[in-house]
Formats: C-alpha cells, sequence, structure tokens
C-alpha cells in the first residue's frame, strides 16, 4: 500500500561525489578528521560569523559525525556535506542543503567554511566550482542561496565571486541568491 503522506523526493539522489582540482581532494567527511575539524569548528575566526554556539571538543565530534552521515540529497533539508583537503589535511567544507523541490522553485543553500590558515588563497571558489557544476548536472536547481554575514568580507566575496547577488539582509546576515543555470526568456 502507498504511503500518501511520504515527502516528496529527487528522482536521484545526489551523493557526496570524490573529486579532484588543480590543489584540492573533494570527499566525505571521516572521523579521522576529528583534531582539525575541531580546531576549525572552535577557531573565533571562523565562529565569529556563523550562527553555531561556540563548539567545544564534544560538540565539534558531534557535530562530525552528523556530517560523515550527510551524504546525499534526496529531501528537503538533506544536506551533502564535503570536506576539502589539501595535502592531505581538512582545511574546510562545502556544503549544499536541499531547500525546495518543486521544478518551478528547485533550490539549494550553499555554504562554506575555510580553515583560516588558507584563507585568501582561493579555496573556497576552488572546491565551490566542482559541486555546483555536479549539482547542475543531476539535480537542476533553478536557484541558489547563500547566507552570509556581512561583516565576512571573504564570504561575501565569494558569493559574489559565484555570481550570487545580495538581497537586503539584516545587521547578522545577507542572504543572496542566483541562478544555478540558465533561465528560459520569454519575449514581451
Amino acid at each position: 500500500m502507498p504511503r500518501y503522506d511520504a515527502q516528496p523526493t529527487l528522482e536521484l539522489s545526489l551523493c557526496v561525489p570524490i573529486m579532484h582540482t588543480e590543489r584540492l581532494l573533494l570527499r566525505p567527511h571521516r572521523m579521522a578528521d576529528a583534531e582539525r575539524w575541531h580546531e576549525m569548528q572552535s577557531n573565533p575566526q571562523v565562529s565569529e560569523y556563523t550562527a553555531w554556539p561556540q563548539r567545544t571538543r564534544r560538540s565539534a565530534l558531534r557535530q562530525l559525525k552528523r556530517r560523515t552521515r550527510q551524504t546525499q540529497l534526496h529531501r528537503v533539508d538533506d544536506v551533502l556535506a564535503v570536506a576539502i583537503e589539501r595535502d592531505g589535511e581538512l582545511v574546510g567544507e562545502v556544503s549544499l542543503q536541499l531547500r525546495s523541490l518543486t521544478a518551478m522553485t528547485r533550490c539549494l543553500e550553499v555554504s562554506w567554511i575555510v580553515h583560516p590558515a588558507h584563507q585568501g588563497q582561493g579555496i573556497g571558489y576552488e572546491a565551490m566550482r566542482p559541486l555546483l557544476a555536479y549539482a547542475r548536472a543531476h539535480i537542476h536547481a533553478l536557484l541558489l542561496v547563500a547566507v552570509v554575514h556581512p561583516a565576512n568580507a571573504a564570504s561575501v566575496a565569494l558569493a559574489h565571486k559565484l555570481k550570487l547577488h545580495p538581497l537586503p539582509g539584516t545587521a547578522d546576515r545577507t542572504v543572496f541568491v542566483g541562478r544555478n543555470g540558465p533561465l528560459a526568456v520569454v519575449a514581451p
């Protein structure tokens, strides 16, 4: 008997890819990243621009465990968390969260974190480009959204580089939106 209360899903699930760029390896998170993950998550230069509370070693470990399971997009609010590795070391994360599923409003929220020691080197952009191309090829989301603290100049610059445009925001966040592919233009 079919379930009528079942949540809608994507036609095909999108799983964490393993991808290489010139300098980076994009891969699923693993528990072996725990020490470096805690270092990044508890760093004031990272946490000052996020909504999460200060991470203890224990809370960072819980978050990493969650991230190791966030490996596919299938339903609304699913997260695809992708570790960024450079020279064998975790240097950040890029992620996609499925926000809307209907064909006319299919939307992905994108986010990124780069370890402060690796900021300013184009790592966020280098990691987001292939991940967005992968999502574009498989999900056909119409819109991309990023929520950025307006004082985080590096993330604001990355949002612009990804061709996302700011909407009016608040003192603690700016929502950037952009297309995830071509839109059909209707002539007037």
